[in-house]
């Protein structure tokens, strides 16, 4: 096989993702004229390395004819259109591992997994994922289809890693997922994505991290302006003095092991607390239908947004519980939390 063969491989499984180029509708194939142009453009990148060769089709877009840049455009475009959950070609999807991964620390959970859509000329917007876990136990890797069915709506996703109580507070957790955005933003451009469209979305203890750090912006620093919105998958510790008050021995000891008794730690780390200020401009709280806490927590939070002129909406999802309400976002099982969130995201990102 000569170089030239090599490289029509490449983009077969670039541009096509391979092997499920066979199982897509003539329509939503690169025309070959498309496939051609860019196979040129681009053929001298190591036929090995995929995602050397999408940074060389970024770089050198302006190159793209306006008819294969419409091509492309209109391949990541198509969601939403069938209303389907997974409305995008299955050429999109990603391998199941990360493209990368960003350190951001010293420590091994410093560290953010980025998984790419497998075509992304254009920069495409972002969406941080905070894992749950009760401020002392998860793992970032644990990202069921998450990064398949985003990557398919045209976003790029990360799975951010953060150190763990009682190793540390939550305030530096909260330190770790700004350090987290810091880093992403400071490589988006050899990333390859748009380091002004992030959206936080977090589970559990990570929907209050995720919320923490777009009501306080000395977490994110020169990063908080890229947070356009936030996604909250039943968290319930939005105002923690409250939720302590009214939590049973369970419940009220692993918000103790977080934050204490100190009810200046527990307003400090309330989001709550910090609303009014420079908010993130775009917020989604879907919570279990049936579990009080997040629900009054979640109706709390984003009704104090609102008054604070901020665009902010809580959502009830029924027939769900509170670790299914993360590992079924993406799937028909997940449908009534997936669709309230990819119409978010493609209002806010779109």
């Amino acid at each position: 096989m000569n170089r030239q063969q090599a490289i029509a491989v490449l983009v077969a499984g670039c541009l096509a993702a391979t092997p499920v180029l066979a199982q897509q509708r003539q329509g939503e194939r690169l025309s070959q004229d498309c496939r051609e142009e860019l196979i040129t453009l681009c053929w001298e990148t190591d036929e090995a390395d995929r995602a050397a060769f999408r940074a060389c089709l970024r770089e050198r877009r302006a190159e793209i004819s306006d008819s294969c840049t419409a091509e492309l455009r209109e391949r990541m475009r198509g969601r939403g259109r069938s209303g389907r959950l997974e409305s995008r070609p299955e050429g999109l999807r990603p391998t199941a591992r990360p493209a990368r991964t960003v350190l951001y620390g010293e420590d091994p959970r410093q560290q953010v997994d980025v998984y790419e859509p497998a075509t992304a000329i254009d920069p495409l917007p972002m969406v941080v994922f905070i894992h749950g876990g009760g401020w002392r136990a998860g793992n970032h890797k644990r990202v069921q289809v998450k990064p398949a069915h985003l990557n398919a709506q045209g976003y790029y996703f990360a799975s951010s890693g953060y150190r763990l109580v009682p190793n540390v507070t939550v305030r530096q957790q909260a330190e770790d997922i700004g350090a987290a955005l810091r880093a992403l933003v400071g490589q988006a451009e050899a990333i390859g994505f748009d380091a002004d469209r992030i959206v936080l979305m977090g589970h559990s203890a990570g929907a209050h991290l995720a919320a923490l750090v777009a009501t306080d912006p000395q977490y994110a620093g020169d990063a908080f302006e890229a947070i356009r919105g936030v996604v909250m998958l039943d968290g319930a510790g939005y105002d923690v003095k409250a939720q302590m008050a009214s939590a049973g021995p369970q419940i009220w000891q692993i918000y103790y092991n977080a934050f204490t008794t100190d009810e200046a730690m527990q307003e400090a780390l309330s989001p709550v607390t910090h609303v009014g200020g420079r908010d993130a401009p775009h917020w989604l709280a879907l919570y279990v239908a049936d579990r009080e806490a997040s629900a009054a927590q979640s109706d709390m939070l984003t009704e104090r947004l609102r008054a604070a002129g901020v665009e902010a909406e809580a959502v009830a999802v029924e027939g769900t519980d509170h670790g299914r309400m993360n590992r079924e976002l993406g799937t028909e099982a997940g449908e009534a939390q997936t669709r309230a969130v990819d119409a978010f995201l493609a209002q806010v990102l779109g």
